[in-house]
């Protein structure tokens, strides 16, 4: 018996979007940078009116997860990203080397 390949794609994130809201609610608080790790009082810091979408590593706990986000801030080594899992908007300082650009949204 063969696979549906044509709603593959959509099935796959659905399984993802559930392994994210199992760990977001068993791993652990959501971890951020502290202010000495920012240095936000001698680092400038650009806030972006209209956020872009990113692929960012975030852990909860000691958990890692690579979410779908949008960049609100940033400094020269670190980023705030926004995400949201199962309805519930989550914000954190991640290193700048733990973001990437979105990979394009794909039409199906």
């Amino acid at each position: 018996m063969g696979t549906n390949r044509r709603y593959a794609a959509h099935y796959d994130q659905l399984m993802d979007a559930r392994i994210i809201e199992r760990v977001v609610a068993s791993a652990g608080p959501l971890q951020s940078l502290s202010r000495e790790e920012l240095e936000l009082d001698t680092q400038p810091m650009t806030r972006d009116p209209q956020p872009k979408r990113v692929s960012a590593w975030v852990r909860f706990g000691g958990t890692p997860l690579l979410v779908d986000a949008k960049v609100t801030s940033w400094t020269p080594t670190a980023v705030a990203v926004r995400f949201v899992v199962a309805g519930k908007v989550y914000r954190a300082w991640v290193w700048a080397s733990a973001v990437r650009e979105a990979p394009p949204v794909s039409k199906g």
